[in-house]
């Protein structure tokens, strides 16, 4: 009974874990300046969040924050590589 209840309180732990990762995404996304050029899910100067998300489905945060770094728009981004791979954890949960 006793390891029942701390495998569930261990999973309810990290699923708050992760809303709260992508809940700082999400803001560093805003506060880096990300949601000048991209949406949420309608394309802008770059492509919509989701569109991101759905094409690196299956990749890992790095291949995010490599693509972000290669494309050019970005190259006078100063996020942190911190910043650029919590963004980039979020946008996979999209």
């Amino acid at each position: 009974m006793k390891l029942i209840s701390i495998a569930v309180v261990t999973a309810v732990a990290l699923a708050a874990a992760g809303i709260a990762q992508a809940q700082d995404g999400a803001a560093l996304a805003q506060k880096s300046g990300c949601m000048t050029c991209h949406a949420l899910d309608a394309k802008k100067m770059g492509p919509s969040f989701k569109d991101a998300a759905a094409k690196f489905k299956g990749k890992t945060d790095a291949d995010v924050v490599a693509a972000i770094k290669a494309s050019k728009p970005h190259a006078s981004s100063k996020a942190s590589d911190d910043d650029l791979k919590a963004v980039s954890k979020w946008i996979l949960t999209l």
